[in-house]
């Protein structure tokens, strides 16, 4: 629409600048971070700050300078300090957000060009993080000695001068934009300002534009109003009794001014502030924060936004004008309701915030407990006051107002007046947690769900403001109350992120092989080969390649049904919106529509929701999008089965059983002492790589040849069903990637069906389509990790060996096959994990449902199967009452052993990880000390777990690990590198040319690695399985060794020469500078009749150690520190590899306790972008990180003696699972819950908070339902 074309920069912008990137669309993800400097004419002051282009009204940049990463720094001009620094400490992956990050740390830089550590971490709270931050945040440089150059603020570009002429000129000028529909006018006074908005009431006025754009309502305004050139809006003044903030101040304004003015005021005088402060420092991220505005985050009454129960029970004042005049009323909880009498009129503005001083017997607090510390929406806010009659504990006035509990925040009004006059005490507390239950209603079908968690919080935070006021009152009258008790002072205070500290320790090569030549690269902590391409937006991805001549944009139309019956497609609107081509359907499809399983486009029936059943082209992407809102599709509606639960009690799977047995389940059961059943169940995942799916198709014009340039990391994949579709042989399909913008498994089948969907179009209109899924879609159409449920029954003796174990494990593979028959193969061939279990059975099930197709990703079934383990494993703990760690080491696989599927298995190095883990962490001084702090500590308790693991690297079949490459040297010395593995930000390729500059004898800087492309390298395997680097590193190694023996005679005969001189000397020779290498794969096997096999080629072993802090009224959590062992034998890169562990453990660590997949009772996916689903971010690292890679390990039958470890740290984010878990159980012993229990991953702050049960979590749960409900999710 001609709204969406004014409200995004990134969209806006013609000027072919590919760093910034496209990452969500909503302002959540930080990708598309630019910086935007003002010039403010009065003032003469330049301000900077950091800002999401995809919210950015292309209007509202009129005199601004706006400064993208291409104009930080590049490879063509001057590196800036930050990219170098970024690229050098290893500080990017895959390198999609790294853009973003630089412009962040860049905007900070220049307005505190000596930012403090606070500073830094506010600067990048708008960030997401797998690894990259905390290698910001930590001294990234301790891997390896760089010298850098310094920041020299000289060297910065100066604002424009025509700029601030342009500023100074058209301060009085009123700006008008026109478009076709929409006029957007920028007043320069407060009487132009009230003249439009009685012209135009229904108008909105934008300043920041969070709220209009994040809720995308697809309302058409003729007109925006933007105010933030007038001085009255932005009046900030100091009266005698309070502060007077101007509306169109933003929020990152408003907390410098509150921290300027806090430490200069009485303390008495500050606790509103002060409690604004505690909310702004985690509200969003650095980017919104300087967008928001305060009177934008006050009009739009958003029940989850934290500062407006504050402002409220603080008795805030706004000031409103209108033509007719002018008016104040108080931001109370009318206000925010919307009730007619205490709202704006529809000509009205709010000028000002007047927010008073509080007095000597006031006291307010501020409350927020979101799904993420920081950058999160609340699930519950509060805002609370109470005013005591001087020198006593009576109340003569109190305030507590709720946000999160229904569509507007809502005041406990009836109770708060039912206890003034009351002392504050025990029994004032009883009385008002009862009241506020009874008056703050919410129904056990409301939006959002955690209906119980979200009561609980209604009293833990009255009851946590109960105590911060006793403490109060103890600190100014001492003499009248006593201290808080130790029990209850630790209920105080929220948890605060501190800087994240890393250790990376590993052996050097020198260690290794004391005569390995300076030139060798090998074993060395190489830069990324794309890093500093990463940090200054010169990596180019997919959607970056420049558009192609007459090339159409594609978007798609998904089911909006679960299962149903495809009944009528209606075009013609669509057909009718301006710049639409076509309408592409699976009637269009020349050969084969998808596979046998997963069809391209939908054909006759639905079988999920998200499902593509049609395409619209057009001449932008704008266009597309248009008509397929007006597409009409007729269903008639089927029964469908969405949970494990419906698919197992409908007989509802894919494939027959997977099972393996050894031992005698029978008598190992009769040999146990005690025997224990349970269930336990693990949520799914989505992969949120912050590139989406994206496809270019490019028809040839002759002999139905077509490019694909395809986000993929399975490109032989996408040749075959684009062949296949428009039935054509292969080798007329060219499919080529240059790099991924992460994938984590999520791009191994789906980008085939994209290229196939695009493809066909491309061949029915004859020109060029491009395809990028938004981030909604994305998410909705793709899938991800397999939701998984578990039941067991477990033998074990009194001391804690396990005797016998049966195990029955479910996964929901949604509606079709997808990968799901592998990954339950991959569940059951590694549900032992790390333990010898004599006696043990185990037979899995894939379900088939109507949800979307579940699909591969990191770690392929490990990650749940391992945490099943741990969990019954913790149980066998609890029933014998002996510690974790001692029943995991008596029942852990030691020496040569046979896995269950009998295969041999050295246990030697699980064994040296378990105890070098052990004693790095300091395991057993940390665990005394952390039962000691339980012991002091009745409201936060710490745990601490330590986890082993076995992880088996690769396929389960030969052919998935063979690889080719080709290797070609020219004439001038230089060489090209190309193989079959795709960068996917694992540094695949910055091995391979590693490899190829040892294998060669050649400095690295002459080898060279172009693209992945089915050109070069044919039928190459699916980068993924942990094994990339191994086989196609044997594959450069094979080529490059060929290489070199051609030229052995030519070097034999002139030792001193050159490298060129003998690459000259082959050449006259007619020595073939080109060579293909190959490497068969390693022999591996798995006969499912038997349930025996050699199924792996080899496993990696590590252990982790980490230590939490929960808080026990609010579910929140802390990760203190983690220490990770791995068994990286000798590391080709230990810079990548390592990054690749931390990474993964981070991945991990939000699969276990935070990432949560929402669907309603229809099967329709709530969580659809980073506003609703939560990855970690910088908040979420340990604050002390330690990797450590097992010394003096070899691994004979890989290149280099190294170990794949792209997937192994995935799992071993589950010692914060357990640690949480040990926490809790330390909560449920001292309240006298003894026995066992379970807890279910996500280990959420809902799970947590409900688990440690009190008083709180009995009020909610006695006040039962009556009746039936429609929950409001699965």
């Amino acid at each position: 629409t001609e709204n969406q074309q004014l409200f995004s920069l990134t969209a806006a912008f013609a000027v072919r600048l590919s760093g910034t990137k496209y990452g969500c669309g909503i302002g959540g993800c930080g990708a598309c971070t630019v910086m935007i400097s003002t010039y403010e004419p009065t003032s003469k002051k330049i301000m900077h700050y950091p800002a999401n282009s995809c919210l950015l009204p292309i209007c509202s940049l009129h005199s601004s300078a706006v400064t993208t990463v291409e104009g930080v720094g590049s490879t063509k001009t001057r590196v800036h300090p930050i990219q170098e620094r970024l690229a050098k400490c290893h500080g990017s992956q895959c390198g999609f957000c790294t853009p973003g990050m630089v412009m962040s740390m860049y905007a900070l830089l220049r307005n505190h060009p000596e930012p403090s550590m606070e500073q830094i971490t506010a600067a990048l709270d708008g960030r997401f993080t797998f690894t990259i931050v905390s290698r910001i945040l930590q001294n990234g440089g301790n891997q390896v000695c760089y010298e850098f150059q310094p920041v020299d603020p000289t060297q910065e570009f100066i604002f424009p001068p025509e700029l601030m002429r342009m500023a100074q000129e058209q301060q009085k000028r009123t700006l008008v934009f026109r478009g076709e529909r929409t006029t957007w006018i920028s007043p320069t006074n407060l009487r132009e300002l009230l003249e439009l908005k009685a012209m135009y009431p229904k108008a909105p006025l934008i300043v920041g534009n969070t709220r209009l754009e994040m809720k995308r309502d697809g309302v058409h305004h003729p007109v925006f109003i933007h105010p933030t050139r007038i001085p009255d809006l932005h009046v900030v003044s100091n009266t005698n009794n309070g502060l007077v903030i101007g509306a169109a101040c933003s929020l990152a304004q408003l907390r410098d001014i509150l921290m300027k003015v806090v430490p200069e005021l009485p303390e008495e005088k500050t606790k509103i502030f002060r409690a604004l402060l505690q909310q702004l420092k985690t509200l969003a991220g650095e980017q919104i924060r300087s967008l928001a505005s305060l009177g934008g985050h006050i009009v739009s009454r958003g029940s989850t936004w934290d500062l407006n129960p504050v402002l409220a029970v603080g008795n805030s004042v706004l000031s409103l004008a209108s033509k007719d005049g002018t008016r104040q009323i108080p931001l109370n909880d009318q206000f925010l309701a919307g009730y007619e009498n205490a709202d704006l009129k529809p000509k009205e503005i709010i000028v000002s915030v007047f927010i008073p001083y509080s007095k000597k017997d006031d006291f307010v607090s501020a409350f927020r407990q979101a799904e993420r510390r920081r950058n999160a929406v609340s699930v519950v806010n509060s805002g609370m006051r109470v005013l005591f009659k001087p020198n006593t504990d009576i109340i003569m006035d109190m305030n507590i107002l709720y946000g999160g509990t229904g569509p507007i925040t809502v005041s406990a009004r009836k109770s708060c007046q039912r206890l003034i006059g009351r002392q504050w005490n025990e029994q004032m507390l009883d009385e008002a947690c009862k009241l506020v239950l009874g008056e703050i209603s919410l129904s056990p079908s409301a939006p959002g769900g955690k209906v119980e968690y979200r009561r609980t919080l209604l009293v833990s935070f009255l009851f946590k403001f109960y105590l911060e006021v006793l403490y109060g009152l103890n600190k100014m009258y001492p003499a009248k109350f006593p201290d808080l008790s130790k029990k209850n002072l630790s209920a105080l205070g929220a948890f605060h992120s501190e800087v994240p500290q890393g250790m990376q320790t590993y052996q050097v090569s020198e260690d290794v092989d004391p005569v390995q030549p300076p030139q060798d690269p090998v074993g060395r902590p190489i830069m990324h080969q794309s890093g500093v391409k990463h940090a200054t937006g010169e990596a180019v991805y997919c959607n970056d390649i420049r558009a192609v001549d007459e090339e159409l944009f594609l978007a798609v139309v998904t089911s909006s049904r679960a299962h149903a019956k495809i009944v009528t497609i209606d075009v013609s609107e669509a057909l009718k919106v301006p710049g639409v081509v076509d309408v592409v359907t699976a009637e269009d499809v020349p050969g084969k529509n998808g596979t046998d399983d997963e069809q391209a486009y939908a054909k006759d029936e639905v079988i999920c929701v998200g499902q593509i059943v049609c395409a619209v082209v057009a001449e932008s992407a704008v266009q597309a999008k248009q008509g397929v809102e007006k597409m009409k599709i007729e269903y008639e509606d089927l029964e469908p089965i969405l949970t494990i639960e419906d698919a197992i009690k409908h007989n509802s799977y894919f494939g027959k059983e997977k099972k393996i047995e050894q031992g005698n389940i029978e008598e190992g059961f009769k040999s146990a002492d005690e025997i224990i059943e349970g269930e336990i169940h693990i949520g799914g995942q989505e992969h949120f790589y912050l590139e989406t799916n994206s496809v270019l198709v490019v028809p040839r014009g002759e002999d139905n040849e077509m490019d694909v340039h395809v986000s993929t990391q399975d490109a032989a994949r996408v040749q075959e069903f684009v062949a296949l579709a428009l039935d054509v042989q292969s080798s007329k399909i060219m499919c080529h990637t240059k790099r991924v913008g992460g994938a984590f498994g999520g791009k191994i089948t789906k980008p085939a069906i994209f290229a196939v969907v695009a493809a066909v179009a491309a061949n029915k209109t004859g020109r060029p389509i491009r395809f990028t899924l938004e981030r909604d879609e994305d998410m909705l159409i793709t899938g991800g990790r397999h939701p998984f449920f578990g039941k067991y029954k477990v033998g074990f003796t009194n001391d804690g060996r396990i005797t016998a174990a049966d195990i029955e494990p479910y996964i929901n593979a949604g509606c079709t096959l997808d990968d799901s028959e592998m990954v339950i193969e991959y569940v059951v061939l590694k549900t032992d994990n790390a333990y010898k279990i004599p006696n043990l059975r185990i037979r899995g099930r894939a379900c088939k449902t109507n949800l979307p197709s579940n699909t591969a990703f990191r770690g392929f079934g490990f990650p749940q199967s391992g945490l099943f383990t741990e969990s019954w494993i913790t149980t066998v703990a609890t029933q014998t009452g002996l510690p974790q760690e001692k029943i995991r080491e008596i029942n852990m696989y030691k020496e040569v052993n046979l896995t269950p599927f009998k295969e041999e298995l050295d246990a030697t190095n699980l064994v040296k990880c378990w105890k070098e883990c052990m004693e790095k962490s300091e395991y057993y001084s940390r665990k005394t000390a952390v039962e000691e702090f339980n012991k002091q500590n009745y409201w936060k308790k710490k745990g601490i777990a330590i986890i082993p693991m076995k992880f088996s690297v690769g396929f389960n079949a030969t052919q998935y690990h063979q690889a080719a490459a080709l290797v070609h040297i020219y004439t001038d010395g230089s060489v090209l590198v190309t193989h079959g593995g795709i960068e996917l930000g694992q540094g695949i390729h910055t091995k391979m040319l590693q490899i190829a500059s040892r294998e060669l004898k050649v400095p690295l800087s002459y080898v060279h690695f172009c693209e992945t492309s089915t050109i070069t390298v044919p039928n190459a395997i699916v980068t993924a399985g942990s094994i990339g680097s191994d086989v196609n590193g044997k594959a450069v190694q094979n080529a490059c060794q060929i290489l070199r023996k051609r030229l052995e005679p030519i070097i034999n005969k002139n030792p001193e020469g050159k490298w060129e001189d003998w690459i000259t000397e082959a050449y006259d020779q007619s020595v073939s500078l080109s060579a293909t290498g190959y490497f068969r794969g390693y022999m591996v096997n798995m006969n499912w009749d038997t349930g025996e096999g050699q199924a792996f080629p080899y496993f990696v072993f590590g252990a982790a150690c980490s230590e939490v802090e929960i808080d026990c009224l609010t579910g929140d959590h802390k990760n203190i520190r983690t220490d990770i062992v791995m068994d990286a034998c000798f590391s080709i890169n230990p810079a990548v590899d390592i990054g690749q562990i931390e990474g993964a453990f981070v991945q991990g660590v939000g699969l276990y306790t935070m990432e949560e997949i929402k669907f309603s009772p229809e099967g329709e996916q709530y969580t659809l972008g980073p506003d609703t689903y939560k990855i970690p971010a910088v908040c979420d690292i340990p604050e002390q990180f330690r990797v450590y890679l097992l010394p003096n390990s070899r691994n004979p039958i890989a290149i280099y003696s190294a170990k794949g470890i792209g997937e192994a740290g995935l799992f071993l984010g589950c010692s914060v699972f357990f640690a949480i878990w040990d926490a809790v159980a330390a909560v449920r012993k001292e309240r006298g819950l003894t026995g066992t229990f379970t807890l279910n991953s996500p280990l959420t702050i809902e799970r947590i908070r409900m688990a440690c049960a009190d008083n709180f979590t009995e009020m909610v749960r006695l006040d039962d339902h009556n009746g039936l409900f429609w929950p409001w999710n699965l």
